[in-house]
């Protein structure tokens, strides 16, 4: 079986898959990853699928549980490179993947998952200042 490789760059993990995503490499791809995003310390995951040519309904879910484990694992997770047949065939499937973002290439989605942690950093409560429903507490 082969195993797709997991890139550090900075404090984002790249995932490019490049061979055909079989059941059995979808699962050892989830679990390396959870592994590296422990070892690392990571905040973001960029997974490109820009290599696949058609994504089954069992990847689909995998992937949605990718995100899922990374975000309990305190890391972001953007899917990069999406062809138009690749989307139209998980809305088709009626996979949302509910917590992944997209964007249209790896550049773009490390940018984002960078504009995210700054926010994150800036506002580590998701507190907005100027939403008078946000309860303000004074420091003794």
């Amino acid at each position: 079986m082969e195993r797709v490789p997991i890139l550090k760059i900075g404090d984002i993990l790249l995932v490019s898959i490049q061979i055909d995503m079989e059941d059995q490499t979808a699962l050892q791809l989830q679990e390396d990853l959870a592994d590296r995003i422990v070892a690392t310390g990571c905040h973001g995951v960029v997974i490109d699928i820009s290599a696949l040519d058609i994504v089954d309904s069992f990847v689909g879910r995998t992937l949605a549980s990718i995100a899922s484990i990374s975000k309990v694992l305190d890391a972001d997770t953007v899917v990069v490179g999406m062809r138009p047949a690749v989307a139209i065939t998980l809305v088709e499937l009626g996979l949302s993947l509910p917590g992944i973002r997209t964007a249209l290439n790896v550049e773009l989605g490390m940018e984002l998952l960078a504009r995210q942690r700054s926010e994150d950093v800036d506002d580590p409560f998701g507190e907005d200042e100027d939403d008078p429903e946000t309860p303000v507490v004074p420091t003794p």
